[in-house]
């Protein structure tokens, strides 16, 4: 029999098992002697009253054995001259889509425009210090995809669209720590993140797949409705039974060749906004109600909404302890973002904060079509750029001086590493956006004491909240009108995070095995 209860942990004791134990047996009638296991299958911080506690859920196992899962790779065979699939982006989507085929006896050929997760380092030192932007291999592009080097959050709402608790093992079969497996916000970190990745790929080869870095698709070969394969940069032809495209929402490349080959997108919309970068010792002291933050709980989070003219304005890929890195994927534009290390260490907290923009709104601004939430996107990111002196600097404001709209005498430190200068983002954002963004901040500011301060930084720009494009599939077989071509993953405007594209890689790679048998 199995017994589940739920204790109240403090902070001091929460690495003491023999205290926790003690505490969950008091929930039981049954003598400590006939538990012959346990394990603690949830843990969350809970800071609602006055002493934050960890709340853990912990399985008693009466008489009765622990079971152990199997492994998520012994169910796995070697594929040798099967059937073959195109993936087209080694991103999260991508490798958990390669790593579904496998198990359906399908050999995935991995197509990834960068470079594999540890030489890609190179080129982000490179954005970081010398303002170079590489626009195959950034903090977008490149293996692991833009969650590998922009935090590694593994949090979804999106609980219908698939198996998260496996997704979770196979990760932690790949080398993330097991406490993934229990929290209620799991975080692996991106330094822990590329070796992670790299086991990943160590599979997939292992059991037949391929993976190819640097091959950049710039052609899709279609005969009579039916896509065959695609053409890399090079002028090579890689030929399959089905394209999976899992290219990540920063891929305008590949939008713009779909436009122009006249294949199915529809612009979608996206949220805009900026980075606000707090003193972590401040969101600490608003959430935990501490001076200073006591032992063993973790860098302190938030997750603020308001609605302003009946419009979202919203927190976005919040960042404990993390750093704002450069975003960019191609040169003349500024695109900031998030990450945390693994220990969530950074003196500082930061925070996406945006607005969501709908296509009626932008299409006020001139932008027609298909392309037209791309190509607005993307001029935002370019006037901030030029805005600038060239680099990858990017432009900030105290958040009380942002909310005013003047520009602040001096900023605060900040982790961004390019460096940040000061000037009014009111003069550089659409009025609709910057309106939303500051009453928001105002707002939230009276609900979350201490948020509106001038002692947070406001950041330009966050950008990249999700795709600007929607590559349409049929919601039962998930292909494309191509036929054999399989939108997935964020790119395609069916995820949002590294949890949901993985789960919408599995999604389509299932799909395809019964659209190829």
């Amino acid at each position: 029999m199995i017994e589940t209860v739920e204790v109240a942990i403090r902070p001091k004791f929460i690495e003491d098992n023999e205290h926790i134990f003690a505490q969950a047996i008091k929930k039981l009638d049954n003598p400590k002697s006939s538990i012959s296991d346990w394990a603690i299958v949830k843990r969350s911080v809970d800071a609602r009253s006055r002493y934050p506690v960890f709340r853990l859920r912990i399985e008693l196992y009466i008489q009765e054995a622990k079971q152990e899962n199997p492994s998520y790779l012994s169910s796995l065979s070697k594929v040798i001259d099967h059937k073959k699939v195109i993936v087209v982006g080694a991103g999260p989507a991508g490798y958990f889509a390669a790593l579904q085929l496998i198990k359906h006896g399908i050999t995935p050929i991995v197509l990834e425009r960068g470079k594999d997760v540890r030489a890609r380092r190179r080129d982000l030192k490179a954005i970081q210090q010398d303002h170079t932007v590489n626009p195959h291999s950034n903090y977008c592009f490149g293996e692991g995809g833009a969650g590998t080097y922009s935090d590694g959050k593994l949090y979804t709402r999106s609980h219908k669209r698939g198996n998260i608790q496996e997704i979770l093992e196979i990760l932690v079969e790949h080398g993330a720590k097991e406490d993934i497996l229990i929290d209620a916000h799991p975080h692996i970190g991106s330094n822990k993140l590329p070796a992670i990745i790299a086991n990943m790929r160590n599979s997939i080869e292992s059991f037949g797949g391929q993976v190819l870095f640097d091959t950049y698709v710039v052609d899709f070969i279609i005969n009579q409705g039916e896509i065959l394969g695609v053409i890399d940069e090079t002028g090579k032809n890689h030929l399959a039974d089905a394209v999976l495209l899992a290219t990540g929402h920063s891929a305008r490349d590949i939008f713009e060749l779909m436009e122009s080959k006249k294949i199915a997108i529809e612009p979608k919309p996206f949220a805009v906004g900026v980075r606000i970068e707090h003193p972590q010792p401040s969101i600490d002291k608003i959430q935990y109600g501490q001076e200073r933050r006591e032992e063993n709980l973790p860098a302190a989070s938030y997750r603020v909404v308001s609605q302003v003219d009946s419009v979202g304005v919203f927190s976005f890929c919040m960042c404990p302890g993390g750093l704002i890195v450069p975003a960019a994927t191609a040169p003349g534009e500024i695109v900031v973002n998030g990450m945390s290390l693994s220990k969530r260490d950074s003196p500082y907290a930061n925070s996406g904060f945006v607005t969501a923009i709908s296509n009626e709104e932008i299409a006020q601004f001139g932008y027609k079509g298909n392309l037209a939430n791309m190509q607005f996107q993307a001029a935002i990111e370019k006037a901030i750029f030029d805005n600038g002196d060239g680099s990858q600097q990017a432009p900030a404001q105290r958040m009380t001086d942002f909310t005013a709209g003047k520009v602040s005498n001096d900023l605060n430190s900040s982790s961004y590493i390019p460096g940040i200068y000061t000037t009014a983002l009111s003069s550089i954002l659409p009025s609709i956006i910057y309106k939303r963004l500051a009453r928001g901040m105002e707002a939230i500011g009276k609900k979350m004491k201490g948020f509106y301060t001038r002692e947070a930084n406001v950041v330009g720009i966050e950008s990249r909240t999700s795709s600007p494009v929607r590559i349409p599939r049929d919601p039962k077989t998930l292909m494309h009108n191509v036929t054999g071509l399989f939108p997935c993953g964020e790119g395609a405007g069916y995820a949002g995070g590294i949890l949901s594209a993985a789960m919408d890689g599995r999604r389509v790679a299932d799909a395809i095995s019964l659209y190829l048998d």
